[in-house]
């Protein structure tokens, strides 16, 4: 099965709330990524944090792993301007 990632908006609210609620966790900070499969939402992660929730009740694992690789590519955690700097003091050493 196909899994499209994207990121959430406004009508992901209640899906993500039952993720959540599935996960036994709370929704992550945003921006969230998710990860879905046949149109139900799978997983999700916050693209600030790397936080994770997922669907224990589904074959989500692979869906989360795509979701940090992702997370990472964007920078999860760190801020471009960060990033930036960080990358400069590496060339001046």
């Amino acid at each position: 099965m196909n899994t499209a990632i994207r990121f959430a908006n406004t009508d992901d609210t209640s899906g993500l709330e039952r993720l959540a609620q599935l996960d036994s966790s709370v929704v992550p900070a945003a921006p969230i990524l998710l990860a879905e499969e046949g149109g139900q939402l799978i997983a999700a992660i916050s693209a600030r944090n790397g936080t994770a929730i997922a669907d224990p009740f589904t074959r989500s694992a692979n869906a989360v792993e795509l979701l940090r690789t992702r997370a990472r590519q964007l920078g999860a955690g760190e801020s471009r301007p960060h990033r930036a700097i960080n990358s400069l003091r590496l060339q001046l050493r």
